[in-house]
């Protein structure tokens, strides 16, 4: 049984491992080529701001990768019963 528990820790733990490095290069690339094309915003940022943004796109960058992808320069809009009031 614990050596079932083992394998199971070891193959999370690589999947964690195997993620945060695609996640890493991802990033690198994204925050160098990518970012201006999701963001208007950024166009013309520093180095100081890629390297901000470093950390959080190699955490999520399932979701940048697929709207870099999909060309989505919109932010996402969210859609509950407060923002509906506050529209009428």
């Amino acid at each position: 049984m614990a050596a079932m528990f083992e394998i199971l820790a070891k193959a999370f733990v690589y999947g964690l491992e195997v993620y945060a490095g695609l996640g890493f290069v991802f990033a690198l690339v994204f925050v160098w080529a990518g970012v201006q094309s999701l963001d208007s915003e950024a166009q013309g940022s520093g180095v100081g701001f890629r390297l901000l943004i470093l950390p959080g796109v190699a955490a999520f960058w399932p979701m940048l990768l697929y709207r870099w992808k999909k060309h989505v320069t919109e932010p996402l809009v969210e859609h509950n019963p407060h923002r509906q009031l506050s529209q009428q």
